[in-house]
């Protein structure tokens, strides 16, 4: 009998590309970690239907369409199209994503051979990986990762939900948090493993802070703030930027950077900025734009403190960078925020939308004198490659269940 090898088809409609190339960063930095290990391929339907480049009229950024095929770092990456109609037909993208990825994968399964449909976001591309899964005869993984929140608040995408987790193999949850979260929901606990995201230490690493500075203009004797993320309502610019004012009355020397473009949440620019204009504090608030994550060591280590007042997040990869970069964190208490950022010597939790709790954190974090060494050693230890081993051993159980491992051996 010819020997099974474990091979992987990661299935997420939020992946890069060159349209893109922030969109889905953390699902690539994780998997392509995998892929040194495990043969790997990507499929990522785009939502489209006939009438959207209307709309592009009035919304530009509306829907980007990537080429059909893209090779990323050596490995195929394909986008197919699913009819995703906006409004009340969202309901069926699940379904829709399934039924019009499923000649490819069907294509690919005789030449690549695939063992693994392995999943991001329970829905819609976990509830139409498990489909697939069914009608290819292939196990089918889950990945949580925070979108399970807001959504598990409709009641039909609960249901759905429910039903997909019900019909993986495997669940990982990047938090214990989202773990807690779907138990609740009737998931079952037992098939869910926790297994975080890490941060590549080699990466992200501590540079001369007056170097750091002089690359986008800072003072020297600056305090920094800093914020990275894409520009939407979520990840909570907003928030830090309506502190500013308080804040500079404090710190007359304080800056924010703000690194970060648009994403598939939106885009919030031209916003944030005709706040800080608002505000009287433009020159205060500088804007970046996105940042190659090869980069982004650069302004983490010309700030002295990482403020993310998040509403949602599953567990955010950013935390880890930061901290690899020898910064301390306020963030709130949503999420997995709490696990990542879970002591004092690390960094403040804040309850969400409690902005004077917010202002009360950042000046604290402004003022303490940060022992930042023990904090880039506790990014160290969570580091990628205890999190990969841990996939790497539940992708083989998959593929080898027990019977047939008892086999091999």
């Amino acid at each position: 009998m010819a020997e099974k090898v474990t091979k992987l088809l990661v299935f997420t409609s939020l992946f890069p590309s060159h349209v893109q190339p922030g969109a889905g960063l953390f699902i690539r930095e994780r998997m392509f970690r995998v892929a040194k290990h495990l043969p790997l391929i990507v499929v990522s339907p785009v939502p489209w239907f006939p009438l959207q480049g209307l709309i592009r009229y009035f919304k530009p950024g509306y829907r980007p369409q990537p080429e059909k095929y893209e090779e990323q770092q050596g490995i195929m990456v394909y986008y197919p199209r699913f009819l995703a109609v906006p409004g009340v037909l969202r309901r069926f993208d699940g379904f829709s994503m399934a039924l019009c990825s499923f000649f490819l994968l069907l294509r690919l399964k005789r030449r690549f051979q695939f063992t693994v449909i392995d999943s991001h976001f329970a829905w819609p591309d976990g509830y139409g990986a498990t489909l697939l899964g069914r009608w290819l005869r292939v196990p089918v993984t889950i990945t949580l990762r925070g979108t399970e929140v807001p959504h598990s608040k409709n009641s039909l995408q609960r249901t759905k939900i429910v039903v997909a987790l019900d019909k993986a193999a495997r669940v990982f949850s990047v938090a214990d948090s989202l773990k807690r979260h779907v138990v609740g929901l009737g998931a079952r606990a037992e098939k869910i493993q926790v297994v975080g995201n890490g941060v590549d230490t080699e990466r992200f690493v501590q540079e001369d802070q007056s170097e750091a500075r002089a690359r986008f203009d800072l003072p020297r004797d600056a305090q920094v703030l800093v914020t990275v993320g894409g520009l939407v309502e979520r990840k909570g610019f907003h928030r830090v930027i309506e502190l500013m004012p308080a804040l500079l009355e404090e710190f007359p020397r304080l800056y924010y950077l703000v690194v970060g473009g648009a994403s598939a949440e939106g885009d919030w620019d031209e916003r944030l900025k005709a706040q800080a204009c608002k505000s009287g504090i433009s020159d205060r608030v500088l804007f970046t734009g996105a940042i190659a994550p090869d980069e982004l060591r650069w302004p983490l280590s010309a700030a002295d403190v990482f403020v993310l007042p998040t509403s949602n997040e599953g567990w955010a990869n950013v935390f880890l960078e930061a901290m690899a970069c020898g910064l301390p964190v306020v963030t709130s208490d949503v999420g997995g925020n709490p696990e990542v950022v879970c002591n004092d010597d690390l960094g403040t939790i804040v309850p969400f939308g409690y902005p004077q709790l917010l202002l009360k954190a950042i000046v604290a974090a402004l003022n303490k004198n940060w022992q930042r060494d023990k904090i880039m050693d506790y990014a160290r230890n969570n580091s990628w490659d205890h999190r990969v081993e841990h996939l790497l051993t539940a992708f083989e159980e998959i593929t080898y269940p027990s019977c047939e491992r008892g086999g091999k051996a």
